[in-house]
């Protein structure tokens, strides 16, 4: 058997309605990360995410790079996103029970890693729970530790662009590979994930249902996907 919560990132987009509905059409959860600028341009749709059923996570508000920012500079990025998640969910109705975060990229701040850890404990984010995750290198490169939520299996669909020569067939690939470069093989028996998709209308156009393409096909390969637990 192998399990996952679903992560989608960089909400707000045209598609995130039908993604919501198709993900609550399988019965499936998802923690999406919105960035400030995209939440406020499709805010309705950011809306109806929260209002069927999703948990929406802050990813900062510009979606830079944070090692190339200052610590003042990563900060302002969090809380500028902030103050338009509040508004989400107020105007959602949906009282805000937890608030992860995830840093665009990965990017954990280089040199302000530490200082930005400590400010997302003492000002209230919550950690995805990540205590199902079996592999090694999660502990060995102190993954565990951090507060902020990154994933063991990365879709990487946004990949799919004109002229990149990536395509939905190298996404099938990568959930095939037995030894990935970066992360767990996805289809490995006993699999414990934390999956990461994106909500991009640019693959909406090359790949018009892109999420169910791919998401049906981890359900046909016995992936199970679990509510997200906060710890």
């Amino acid at each position: 058997m192998k399990k996952a919560v679903l992560t989608i990132d960089d909400i707000a987009s045209k598609n995130t309605p039908a993604i919501v509905d198709y993900l609550n059409e399988k019965g499936i959860q998802a923690v999406m990360f919105a960035y400030g600028e995209k939440a406020e341009e499709f805010f309705d749709n950011a809306v109806y995410a929260l209002q069927h059923g999703m948990i929406i996570g802050n990813h900062s508000y510009t979606h830079p790079h944070f090692s190339e920012l200052t610590f003042e500079e990563s900060v302002s990025e969090i809380e500028k996103c902030e103050k338009v998640l509040d508004r989400l969910y107020k105007a959602a109705g949906v009282q805000r029970k937890n608030r992860p975060f995830r840093f665009p990229f990965g990017d954990t701040g280089s040199g302000n890693k530490t200082a930005l850890q400590k400010y997302l404990t003492e000002n209230g984010f919550d950690k995805l729970d990540d205590t199902f995750v079996p592999y090694p290198w999660w502990k060995n490169e102190g993954i565990d530790k951090n507060i902020d939520t990154y994933w063991t299996f990365d879709v990487a669909e946004y990949n799919i662009r004109p002229g990149s020569g990536f395509t939905a067939d190298d996404v099938f690939k990568r959930m095939n590979d037995p030894a990935p470069a970066e992360g767990a093989p996805l289809l490995a028996d006993g699999g414990r994930h934390i999956i990461l998709i994106h909500a991009h209308d640019e693959t909406e156009a090359l790949v018009p249902g892109y999420y169910k393409l791919f998401i049906d096909y981890m359900l046909e390969n016995g992936i199970e996907f679990v509510k997200p637990g906060f710890i």
